[in-house]
């Protein structure tokens, strides 16, 4: 398995070693051992599946303590752009975002840590994206932070006439107004 390293502390991309021959593909997407040498603590206890069509936009979410999520996310069909900003206060990073484009093709994976905001583009016609997360969801710990928040000024790589967003996604705080609990 190939690690790069982000700009952000913590922020991982995961390249898992492919397998090809003739009768397709093989891919390890999770082996505890692997991750754990990889200085992937995070214990998994909930796995996700979304099937979105080009042009949705999902974020930026978050979990709030106690109840705050590490994610292991990946696109097992089509393709995204993968998004997570930092949100600890005491990071030097505070505010900072970083993206990873993540398809059925180049199987790479993204570990987003705790205290980060999180969200995704489709790029492709439609988009299976997985996540695992390391602590279970709780509706009343529920966050975000507006995906089009001129601060942040994140390229989603979708034109906004084209943006499909949930109407919880719309509402959601600039990072500058946002309680932070992180």
């Amino acid at each position: 398995m190939n690690i790069i390293k982000t700009p952000i502390e913590g922020l991982l991309v995961l390249e898992p070693q492919l397998f090809r021959d003739a009768r397709g593909y093989f891919v390890e997407t999770y082996n505890e051992e692997r991750y754990l040498q990889a200085g992937i603590t995070a214990r998994f206890v909930q796995d996700n599946q979304s099937c979105s069509s080009y042009g949705v936009v999902r974020g930026l979410h978050f979990q709030r303590p106690p109840y705050t999520q590490a994610k292991l996310v990946c696109c097992t069909q089509g393709k995204v752009l993968d998004v997570a900003v930092d949100l600890r206060k005491d990071s030097p990073t505070f505010g900072q975002w970083f993206s990873v484009e993540l398809t059925e093709e180049n199987h790479r994976q993204f570990f987003i840590p705790r205290g980060f905001a999180h969200g995704f583009s489709v790029l492709s016609e439609k988009a299976v994206f997985t996540y695992k997360c390391d602590n279970l969801y709780h509706p009343e710990a529920d966050g975000g932070i507006l995906l089009s928040d001129p601060t942040l000024n994140i390229d989603w790589q979708v034109p906004v006439e084209h943006r499909i967003l949930s109407d919880k996604d719309t509402k959601h705080p600039l990072l500058k107004d946002f309680d932070n609990p992180f």
